[in-house]
């Protein structure tokens, strides 16, 4: 199965977990990120730099985006971030398996997604 670039190498199991933490819970911090992903036991060894510096990068990507600002109990004002459209479409890619979606699809499924790839070249 092909693996999509946001989901490989060595930021691969943070991206996940960052993408699971925003599409249960968005918009929010990039403190709150942190602290949720601090509860989880395969992460609680990850600082705030780590997270904050991940963000930022799936941000430059396009897979989130800043939806707003909050101001928190310290009186600084803290952006919320949210998933794109595109992070959705990249964590389904990544759930389903190509050749099994190509065996059992619907011919109309098959022709809209020929479409949209054709579309792009």
């Amino acid at each position: 199965m092909a693996r999509l670039g946001v989901f490989k190498g060595r930021e691969a199991r943070l991206n996940n977990a960052i993408f699971s933490i925003l599409a249960i819970k968005s918009p929010q911090t990039i403190y709150k990120v942190w602290r949720m992903l601090r509860d989880q036991r395969d992460f609680s060894y990850v600082r705030y730099h780590i997270v904050n510096r991940r963000l930022r990068a799936l941000a430059e990507q396009g897979y989130i985006e800043k939806f707003g600002e909050k101001r928190t109990k310290t009186g600084f004002v803290a952006g919320l971030y949210q998933l794109t459209l595109r992070a959705y479409l990249a964590m389904v890619l990544d759930k389903i398996d190509l050749d099994e979606f190509i065996k059992k699809a619907p011919e109309f499924s098959v022709l809209s997604v020929l479409g949209a790839f054709t579309s792009l070249s």
